[in-house]
């Protein structure tokens, strides 16, 4: 009899503990995003059209801050700045001779002018002096006393005569209206200078930034147009995790949250920062939205990490990407 139910109670039992098995509450799942580095490669080119006469670096070359990278021809270019150097020396010393008095010969000239003046001066006045005493005690006639005042007068004015004639020679050769549009022709030359000198200075091209060589696309011998590249500079900033989000987890992430990255022999303590969500699905299925179907929508999102810890990646490696601070260790879900 204890048998007939020992039985039926040890299946009941054992129905009842698979059950509990298979359908007890499970801890939720790590979040994680399948995703791989990428980068935005700068191509460096010239910003002027011209011959390409020498490449300094190789493909996988790592440069610093304004290292050389290639060189163009630049004759033309050095002899337009030899030019514009030539032409704003003249404009400057016409300028100078403009803002110049006139010859020390002449100066020298006038001065004895004005001391010639001067003396003849001096003597009408000290002739009309004298025969103003003498027409007093009647010695001298009037007629002699008005011819020495008008000597007199006529010395005055010789001495202001060559007084203005000392002026001028010492004063600017240049007209104030000469003297602006001499400086005006200088800095039109000037600035004239310092585009030749810009445009030769941009035959030699450095690198913006430091960084790897990613390809040498021109060599020596070709002749370029302006902007064509002639290399491919990876700056280590430029790298970043490009990665997918299924729409279920959308809500859950933000432009600006810290997220952790793994990938194959990579140090444990990669991380970043979500700089881009994609407004838009990546991927469309080919049936109607429902429930069931929300899951294959997949958004593109972008996160970058520091420099020191970018450069560690590779273009095209495959990173898994996972909020921060997530107890397991992240499993990439398929989009």
């Amino acid at each position: 009899m204890i048998r007939r139910f020992l039985v039926p109670a040890v299946l009941i039992a054992l129905v009842a503990g698979a059950a509990w098995v298979l359908f007890r509450p499970k801890p939720p799942q790590p979040v994680a995003w399948q995703g791989y580095a990428e980068a935005d490669f700068v191509k460096i080119g010239p910003t002027q059209p011209g011959l390409l006469t020498a490449v300094r670096v190789a493909r996988g070359d790592r440069v610093a801050k304004g290292q050389p990278l290639f060189e163009q021809d630049d004759t033309d270019d050095r002899a337009a700045v030899d030019q514009a150097q030539r032409l704003l020396q003249q404009a400057r010393g016409q300028l100078q001779n403009l803002l110049s008095p006139a010859k020390s010969s002449e100066i020298d000239q006038a001065q004895a002018n004005l001391r010639d003046a001067e003396a003849a001066r001096d003597r009408a006045q000290e002739d009309l002096r004298r025969s103003a005493q003498l027409l007093k005690s009647g010695s001298a006639t009037q007629q002699i006393v008005d011819q020495e005042d008008a000597a007199l007068r006529s010395a005055e004015a010789k001495v202001a005569a060559a007084t203005a004639a000392l002026t001028t020679a010492q004063a600017p050769m240049g007209r104030p209206a000469e003297v602006e549009a001499q400086r005006s022709m200088v800095d039109s030359l000037e600035a004239a200078l310092k585009q030749a000198q810009w445009r030769l200075d941009q035959r030699s091209v450095t690198a913006p930034e430091a960084g790897v060589i990613a390809d040498v696309i021109a060599f020596p011998g070709e002749t370029l147009a302006a902007g064509a590249p002639v290399v491919s500079l990876l700056p280590p900033g430029n790298i970043f995790v490009r990665f997918f989000i299924p729409e279920p987890e959308l809500a859950k992430v933000h432009v600006g949250d810290r997220v952790d990255f793994s990938c194959d022999n990579c140090p444990a303590d990669l991380n970043g920062t979500v700089s881009f969500i994609a407004p838009n699905a990546e991927y469309t299925p080919p049936f109607i939205y429902s429930e069931s179907t929300r899951g294959k929508f997949v958004f593109h999102a972008e996160a970058r990490a520091p420099p020191e810890q970018a450069k560690l990646l590779n273009p095209g490696e495959p990173v898994t990407v996972a909020p921060t601070g997530q107890a397991e260790a992240p499993t990439a879900s398929a989009p």
